[in-house]
């Protein structure tokens, strides 16, 4: 069967099924790759890199980011699984953060650590308390160990009482290890130095969505709100759909650059933040922004249903690397623009982005998922396996969120072409 017979509601429901299995299958191969090669079983937690040869460097400095989206994934898909090795990385995951992570005397937590666990870049960025909030609140799902919880709503101050904009709204990058100013608020040497990004602001809507989930707190509700209204009113372009991604304090746009990726990301991350707080008013003039942004995301589809990565925005030059993230968050949000829409050509695109992951994104040598592929076809070289950036959240999560949406209509044999948010 091809995509090409989803018009009668029977192949769409064939489709669906097997869509929903084949993911189920991927979530526990990505898992069991992990599992397999993360381990640190001489310093504890993880190994902070692996290299695109499948080789550990077990004296590589070990990230945040890394350490919490282990978390989160281990988390989320434990309660799909079931499964008590899932459920044990997890708790390792937990207790790693919690020890050598977090910061005991001035909150927030470290950059990254060194191998054995000592603070080595100890900057706060915005973004690493963010996961961190994202990890501990799934962690508390499946547990109910309340110091995951409380270290959750420990981080949320700290990130209210620092980098909350009293003035303009919005949340500052970053600060030094005692929250004070810092020269260089960049996650990354490519980003702009710019006192407000999108990116930091959609991992935090992320964060405080689930953890709103296990403590619905007012306040939080509020924020979580005024997070939603900064990207309606500063962060999608109005004419466009695509989110702008750098800012200053003001909110005055200081970057063109488009990144296809967090469209599409986006598009489905702020209906479900919207949705969190069961504001129907709210629900419905998200759904509308979400369908622009999921349209505007469309622009970057390569022919082989390939997302691209950037555009450049001072000459319009397309970056058509594929990124292996892109490909994920694909997977969701053209799925979502199909369950809002029912504009069947956005499942095609959903499961055409799937196609593109399972013939050439997966590694079929050392298993997960490659870096990504240049815009002629060829895998992107010297990309870390595990690394910093490289860890198992994008891809763990396309696969649970698809296997939440399609479960209930699989289990019931019916074609069903929308899903009711």
């Amino acid at each position: 069967m091809t995509y090409t017979d989803l018009a009668t509601p029977a192949n769409t429901s064939k489709l669906l099924a097997e869509y929903y299995h084949d993911v189920k299958a991927e979530l526990n191969s990505i898992l069991d790759y992990w599992m397999r090669n993360t381990h640190d079983p001489v310093y504890g937690g993880f190994i902070g890199r692996v290299d695109e040869n499948n080789i550990p460097d077990r004296e590589a400095p070990k990230g945040a980011v890394l350490n919490a989206r282990i978390l989160w994934a281990f988390s989320a898909a434990y309660k799909i699984t079931n499964n008590p090795d899932h459920l044990h990385l997890a708790r390792i995951a937990f207790n790693y953060l919690v020890g050598h992570f977090v910061d005991k005397e001035y909150g927030g937590v470290y950059w990254t650590v060194d191998a054995a666990g000592h603070p080595r870049d100890t900057k706060k960025q915005i973004y690493a308390l963010a996961f961190a909030i994202y990890g501990c609140s799934a962690y508390y799902e499946i547990t109910k160990n309340e110091a995951a919880r409380n270290t959750a709503v420990d981080l949320y101050g700290q990130i209210e009482n620092h980098s909350f904009d009293k003035n303009f709204t919005g949340y500052l990058e970053a600060f030094t290890r005692d929250w004070k100013p810092i020269d260089d608020l960049r996650l990354s040497a490519k980003d702009a130095n710019e006192k407000k990004t999108m990116n930091t602001h959609l991992h935090v809507l992320e964060a405080y969505t689930s953890l709103y989930h296990i403590w619905p707190d007012e306040t939080l509700g509020n924020q979580i709100k005024q997070l939603i209204h900064n990207f309606s009113d500063h962060i999608v372009d109005a004419e466009m759909g695509h989110l702008l991604l750098f800012f200053d304090e003001q909110w005055n746009k200081k970057s063109g650059v488009i990144s296809y990726g967090h469209d599409i990301e986006a598009a489905w991350l702020l209906l479900e933040a919207a949705e969190m707080l069961q504001n129907n008013l709210l629900i419905e003039k998200i759904k509308s922004l979400s369908i622009k942004v999921g349209l505007a995301a469309t622009e970057g589809l390569d022919k082989d249903g390939g997302l691209w990565y950037e555009k450049e925005g001072n000459n319009g030059h397309i970056i058509k690397e594929k990124h292996s993230w892109v490909q994920a968050e694909a997977m969701i949000g053209f799925l979502n623009h199909w369950q809002l829409t029912s504009d069947e050509a956005f499942l095609e695109k959903s499961l055409e982005s799937w196609r593109y992951v399972s013939e050439f994104i997966k590694d079929k040598a050392y298993g997960e998922w490659l870096w990504g592929r240049n815009g002629d076809g060829s895998p992107m070289q010297q990309q870390d396996k595990v690394g910093i950036w490289k860890c198992p959240y994008h891809n763990s999560r396309a696969c649970i969120e698809i296997i939440k949406r399609l479960q209930p209509f699989v289990n019931s044999g019916q074609p069903i072409r929308v899903i009711n948010h």
